[in-house]
């Protein structure tokens, strides 16, 4: 892997060496399989070492953003039960405050420098020999969603004591249908907390591709990227695609994108005319992916299927999809429900027993929450989340709808809809809208994003009001905090039903 910015990168041989060393610390240290091992982390040469000796021992591995308060990171830990906290000299501040909150923790190390509570990764593990372990036993992901519509939750899949080549049955589903092979070169522009980043990354790595991780996006050091390492894989979201596109046309024309194979995107839904737009840009490299931390199944479309299916995320690529209405009975095509995977592995919500329960129905199909419908031919569109829809004077209206208007507003940089109060109706529309300059802000451009999505959609699935932001909530993995705003115009209501 090479870090983009600073050119730091280690070889196979490195990494297999220091993996070794990283288990053996583990083991020394009392982490045994089934152990829960959390790493509060930027995006860093040392992250991967960290996670392959993880993987290795037989631990459940949760990385923790760095974006979160140390209230937040610190109830993840306790929550996942983490025995060890692993960061970095540049998280000291935040790394110390969640160590202070967390008594359960048995031990903290830190790369780049030792501080308090913290040992120094490297010269810990330079003591260690560079052998394998004798219990080499594969470890587990244990994301934690998002928390876009509560408090975060770990998703946990049941202890296996799988070989340590054994990929998880998503990941393998992927790797083989974006043919990730030894002469793979990825490209990673998001943070490697995320399931997305993580999973595809380490994926590419166990092929034997090279990964290169950017510290932070930029639209233009992204294209520069592709050009100089001659990138053939990438997974982004669609706020990536929109910040490139709205670069001027000679920073977008400057660098030779035609390596790129496969440019995958997911995480968000992407409005119609952004995805136009990349495929014009990029050509049929674009591929969509829909799917969640929980693995329960997925969805895929090539740039040549979408344009027959506008809109679309694709056909079922692991598992069955089903639409379920609110009577429970399966949807028939072009009728809007619940979408449920059939054949998904079995997970569980941690520490949260209504809410495992509640994702899956009577047949054992999963939910992610999510609403959309099949076509004819199988192929799935979403509409939107189920927690977002709003009901305004008893008439269903999905946000996905305007948001994907207004985000193609030439002054418009990010945007959330959701529904507010209304005495009458239960609840109305609106809109936050992050402008690309505040000073544009105010009651002139109010009244041209309403009449602009008016000019698109019908009026009552567009905003009765906008408000403005200089910075809308929303994490590096492309998903909005909507709740963080919607709650604001909800504050002194017992309920949502008015």
């Amino acid at each position: 892997m090479v870090m983009a910015a600073s050119g730091d990168q280690i070889s196979f041989a490195e990494l297999d060496a220091r993996t070794n060393q990283g288990a053996h610390l583990l083991r020394a240290l009392g982490m045994r399989p089934g152990d829960h091992i959390a790493v509060l982390m930027e995006n860093h040469l040392r992250f991967y070492e960290v996670y392959w000796a993880a993987m290795t021992t037989g631990l459940y591995f949760t990385p923790i953003s760095t974006h979160l308060s140390a209230a937040e990171a610190a109830y993840i830990v306790q929550d996942c039960g983490a025995r060890m906290l692993v960061s970095s000299a540049a998280m000291r501040d935040l790394a110390g405050q969640v160590r202070a909150r967390c008594p359960q923790l048995a031990h903290g190390l830190a790369v780049d420098a030792a501080f308090d509570g913290f040992d120094h990764w490297e010269a810990a593990i330079a003591r260690q020999p560079s052998s394998p372990v004798e219990d080499a036993v594969g470890g587990h992901h244990m994301m934690y969603s998002s928390g876009t519509t509560g408090q975060p939750k770990g998703i946990k899949v049941p202890f296996a004591g799988n070989p340590i080549g054994k990929m998880a049955p998503i990941m393998e589903v992927f790797a083989q249908r974006l043919a990730y092979d030894d002469s793979t070169v990825y490209l990673s522009p998001a943070p490697l907390y995320h399931a997305a980043p993580l999973g595809f990354s380490t994926a590419v790595q166990r092929m034997g591709g090279t990964v290169i991780v950017m510290e932070k996006f930029d639209p233009a050091a992204f294209l520069a990227l592709v050009e100089r390492y001659k990138v053939t894989h990438t997974q982004v979201v669609p706020t990536m695609f929109v910040r490139m596109l709205k670069l001027p046309p000679e920073v977008r024309a400057r660098h030779d994108l035609s390596s790129l194979t496969c440019a995958l995107h997911a995480a968000a839904p992407c409005p119609v005319d952004v995805k136009q737009q990349m495929i014009d840009w990029w050509g049929p490299c674009i591929v969509e992916q829909y799917s969640g931390s929980e693995g329960s199944g997925c969805t895929l479309i090539t740039s040549e299927e979408w344009l027959t299916h506008r809109g679309s995320v694709g056909r079922a690529l692991m598992n069955t999809v089903r639409i379920v209405g609110e009577d429970g009975r399966l949807q028939p095509p072009g009728a809007t429900g619940t979408i449920y995977f059939e054949g998904s592995r079995r997970f569980a919500y941690h520490n949260d027993a209504a809410k495992t329960e509640s994702a899956f129905n009577a047949q054992g199909w999963s939910t992610l929450g999510d609403i959309g419908y099949l076509d004819e031919e199988g192929y799935l569109y979403l509409t939107d989340r189920k927690a977002y829809m709003i009901i305004s004077g008893g008439v269903n209206i999905y946000p996905q709808e305007s948001e994907g208007v207004l985000t193609l507003h030439p002054k418009v940089v990010d945007v959330a809809v959701f529904g507010v109060p209304n005495a009458e109706f239960g609840e109305e529309v609106k809109a936050v809208v992050q402008p690309i300059d505040m000073a544009d802000a105010g009651p002139a451009l109010e009244a041209e994003l309403i009449a602009y999505c008016r000019a698109h959609l019908a009026a009552f699935k567009c905003p009765r009001s906008v408000d403005f932001e200089a910075q809308l909530p929303r994490q590096d993995n492309g998903k909005l905090y909507k709740r963080l705003l919607r709650d604001r115009y909800w504050a002194g209501k017992a309920s949502r039903v008015i």
